[in-house]
Formats: structure tokens, C-alpha cells, sequence
């Protein structure tokens, strides 16, 4: 039979122009935190359909010698891959900066190798749900769809804004919306109680980096929510609606709204799972919501610990304690809880943070886990979390077993599962 052993994949690295080529002597080396080594062979999969791969400005790449039993440092710049929706980061690229290497954008930055005529990427796929799969959709369909959507609905404003994020910016939950499947994105707040590091909507001209989208200009009225909602769920039999977009702000700071809206859709008749992506800032909203007819919540999390959380979010008018209570409060009126735990391989995966994340899960009980990557440069969120200390990584299977053991009744994946 023929051996399934995993290949020890070449680095890569690109030339001046742009060319990317595999080394022909020395191995892939990856990051978890301050620690670079090989990837462990269970945490390697070959590149997924729809990933991209690309090289890191100021960054020169790094392999591991077998000859020598030693990283090299190569006068080549680094390459990186970005993991399709659904895997999660397992090892960061391995490299040197130069000292004035620019910030990079807000993105994950994946060890890449090659070997045996193919890319290999450090990544464990952890949801098979196809929605931000659009390979074999034409996009003409895409920009039909989005049409469609504006010529129905003309006067609608929360239309037109998600129509332009399908046509222009290519958002996946915009696409959906203008295909009619999956989840439904509705955009609501203008503003923040945070200041993420890494927030894609909003950056101040000092960051180093765009923000990558366009947060919404206007508040919506319930109407106008509630009708893309309609159309919605006359498209797709297991509708998905979610509060909580890339380009807004802290939905929770339009909870009234939020309530007015499903509120009126559920008096008449409407159907599906309602969620809402949060940062977990107002436990005082909660029992409204349940009662209004949200199903869910997904808090975002880096870190269940106050400090590395506060340092990365860094709230305004809030606190960590606060984000605990939404979990305690958001699970005790009977909402589903999930957790969008973005993970940083070496950050997140040691015990530190294990203990942490467990002990929340036997304190608050949240329900799931969406294993999403940390999109910053990597350089700069090791930085942020220099102050805290964490020991050496335990890597992402054994991270995953062992919260599984310790909350047996947890589960994970990538995407707001739909709850029927």
C-alpha cells in the first residue's frame, strides 16, 4: 500500500519581480508565537481551493538546513499564504524583517511550502459549510443577483449599501445575499465602543494600514431591515440573519433597532436563525433580544484573559468583565453562544489561554466555537502581546482536544451554524 506519511515541504521564496520558487535544499520553518520550528506533520494540508498566496514586503524568507541543523536566512523575500474561509492558521510564516519593513495588511500570514508537485499549507480545515466558496459561481451571476436586488427594492438604503459591498468590494456575506443562500448580512451601527487594532471598517491615519472596507453612513429604520430580511428567507430554507458586519460599527449599540426589527419580522411569520456579532459590550441588552426573537450571539474573543483582550480591543466605555457578563446573561435567558475566537498560533494555543478559555466555559457556558484566524501582522499582535506572557505553544490539535475534554458538550467550526 502506498505510504499517506505527510512530505517535509520546501520553503519558498520570491525574487524582486514578484516570481515565487521552492528552495531546493532547505524546508518550510513556521512561527507560533517567539518559537520557530518545522511544522508538525498533523497540522499541514495541501493549499485549498480559492487560498492565495503572495510575498511580504521587508521580509526575508527563512528555512531550516538538514545539513546543518540550522534556520538560514535568505536574501529572498518571505511568501505567505491566506487560508479560504473554513481553515484555520496552524503556524505564521517564518522570516526576518528589516527594520523599517512596512507594515503589512490586515490579513493572516500562513506558513507555505511545496513538495510532491503541490503547495502545502499550515492549516486545518475546521467547517465543511461551502458559503464563502464561490469558485464555480459565475461572477455575472453575482452582479445579476445584486441588481435584482435594487430593482426590487429601489428606495431601500441597507440594499443599495449591501448591493455596492457585492459589486464593488466583493464581500462574501454581500454576495450571498445577492445569490439568495446562506446568511444574510445586516449592517446597523455607525459607531464603536471599541478600537480594535485590527478593525477592517475603521483605522486612524497613524495605524500603517487601510481599513479594507467602508463602514455604513446611515442608521437603517426596522423597515427597511426587516424587508431585505423577507426577501431573504423567500430565497434560501435555512435563512441565517446577522447583526454584526465588517462594515459597522458595535451592533449592540443599536439594540432597540435590532429589537424593532425582529420583533416584526417574527409577528409575521418570519422564520430562521437570528444572530448577532458582538462584542459583547452590553449584557444589559440580552433579555430584549431573546425576547424580540434573536436566536444567538457570537462574541469576538483573542484572549479570555482581561489583558491581552483590553490590549486588542481596546474598549471605551467597557470592560472585559462586561463581555463576561453578556456570555453569563446572553446564556441564561437561553440564546445560543458562540465565540469568535480568533486564533494566533503561540498566542492562543498555550496553556495560559487554555485555562482561561475553560475556565469562562465552566463559569459563562457559550456553546461553540468559530475558530477564525487573527488578521494583523504578526509582528505587531506579538508585540501587543509581549506584556502578558505565554508559554510554549501546545499546537492547534492538541489546543482543540483538550478544551473538548475539558467542556465536553463544546463544539467548533467557522461560520454561524444555522439552529433551525
Amino acid at each position: 500500500m502506498p505510504s499517506k506519511k505527510k512530505p517535509q515541504p520546501r520553503m519558498l521564496f520570491a525574487s524582486p519581480d514578484g516570481e515565487i520558487f521552492d528552495h531546493p535544499d532547505l524546508l518550510l520553518m513556521v512561527r507560533r508565537g517567539d518559537e520557530f520550528g518545522l511544522p508538525r506533520p498533523d497540522e499541514i494540508m495541501p493549499l485549498p481551493d480559492e487560498s492565495e498566496f503572495f510575498m511580504l514586503p521587508g521580509r526575508h524568507a527563512m528555512g531550516y538546513s538538514q545539513e546543518d541543523g540550522r534556520a538560514e536566512v535568505m536574501e529572498e523575500l518571505a511568501v505567505a499564504a491566506f487560508a479560504c474561509p473554513g481553515h484555520t492558521v496552524t503556524g505564521v510564516a517564518a522570516y526576518e524583517s528589516d527594520d523599517d519593513a512596512p507594515v503589512l495588511p490586515l490579513l493572516s500570514y500562513a506558513a507555505i511550502g511545496y513538495a510532491n508537485g503541490k503547495f502545502w499549507v499550515c492549516a486545518k480545515q475546521v467547517d465543511e459549510d461551502k458559503r464563502q466558496v464561490f469558485s464555480h459561481i459565475p461572477p455575472d451571476r453575482i452582479e445579476a443577483g445584486a441588481h435584482e436586488l435594487l430593482s426590487e427594492m429601489p428606495e431601500n438604503r441597507l440594499v443599495n449599501h449591501l448591493a455596492g459591498c457585492a459589486l464593488t468590494s466583493g464581500c462574501p456575506a454581500a454576495k450571498n445575499l445577492a445569490l439568495g443562500r446562506f446568511e444574510c448580512p445586516l449592517p446597523t451601527s455607525q459607531v464603536c465602543n471599541a478600537e480594535c487594532v485590527g478593525c477592517i471598517s475603521y483605522q486612524p491615519e497613524d495605524s500603517g494600514f487601510p481599513s479594507p472596507q467602508c463602514r455604513i453612513s446611515f442608521r437603517p429604520t426596522a423597515d427597511e431591515i426587516v424587508q431585505i430580511m423577507r426577501r431573504h428567507e423567500s430565497r434560501e430554507r435555512r435563512p441565517i440573519f446577522s447583526f454584526g458586519q465588517g462594515c459597522e460599527g458595535e451592533p449592540l449599540l443599536e439594540a432597540e433597532l435590532i429589537c424593532e426589527a425582529i420583533t416584526k419580522y417574527r409577528h409575521e411569520g418570519g422564520m430562521g436563525t437570528v444572530n448577532v456579532n458582538t462584542n459583547g459590550s452590553r449584557h444589559q441588552a440580552m433579555p430584549a433580544l431573546k425576547i424580540a426573537g434573536v436566536n444567538s450571539i457570537r462574541v469576538s474573543l483573542n484572549s479570555a484573559r482581561k489583558g491581552p483582550y483590553e490590549a486588542y480591543y481596546r474598549p471605551k466605555a467597557y470592560t472585559f468583565d462586561d463581555v463576561r457578563e453578556t456570555i453569563c446573561k446572553a446564556h441564561d435567558v437561553g440564546l445560543f453562544v458562540s465565540l469568535n475566537l480568533l486564533f494566533f498560533p503561540g498566542i492562543t494555543d498555550t496553556e495560559e489561554e487554555f485555562d482561561a478559555l475553560a475556565e469562562l466555559g465552566e463559569t459563562c457556558r457559550y456553546d461553540f466555537i468559530q475558530l477564525r484566524n487573527l488578521n494583523l501582522d504578526p509582528e505587531l499582535y506579538l508585540k501587543l502581546m509581549e506584556p502578558f506572557g505565554h508559554s510554549p505553544s501546545m499546537g492547534f490539535n492538541n489546543f482543540r482536544k483538550r478544551l473538548k475534554k475539558a467542556l465536553p458538550w463544546l463544539e467548533y467550526g467557522y461560520f454561524n451554524p444555522y439552529l433551525g
